[in-house]
C-alpha cells in the first residue's frame, strides 16, 4: 500500500522546510541542532524509500506489476 499523495507531498514539502532550516542552522547554531535536522531529514527520505520497497515485494508476493513471481523457497516454508 503506497503512501498517499496527500502524504507524499506534505513529506516533500516538510524535508524541503528542513533543507532550509538546515541551511540556516549551519550558519548560526550549534553543531548538534545541525546534526539533528539532517536526522530528520535522512529519517523522512529512508521512509520514503522504504514504503516503495515495500511496495515492490508486496508486489513480487501477489505476482502482479514489474516485479512478478515468488520468492522460491528462499524465505520461505
Amino acid at each position: 500500500m503506497a503512501l498517499s499523495n496527500q502524504v507524499q507531498e506534505n513529506l516533500k514539502e516538510a524535508e524541503g522546510c528542513l533543507r532550509n532550516a538546515l541551511h540556516w542552522a549551519a550558519k548560526n547554531e550549534r553543531p548538534v541542532v545541525c546534526t539533528t535536522i539532517s536526522k530528520v531529514i535522512q529519517e523522512i527520505e529512508t521512509l520514503q524509500s522504504f514504503d516503495t520497497l515495500m511496495d515492490k515485494l508486496e508486489d513480487r508476493m501477489r505476482g502482479t506489476g514489474d516485479e512478478r513471481g515468488g520468492f522460491g523457497t528462499f524465505f520461505g516454508s
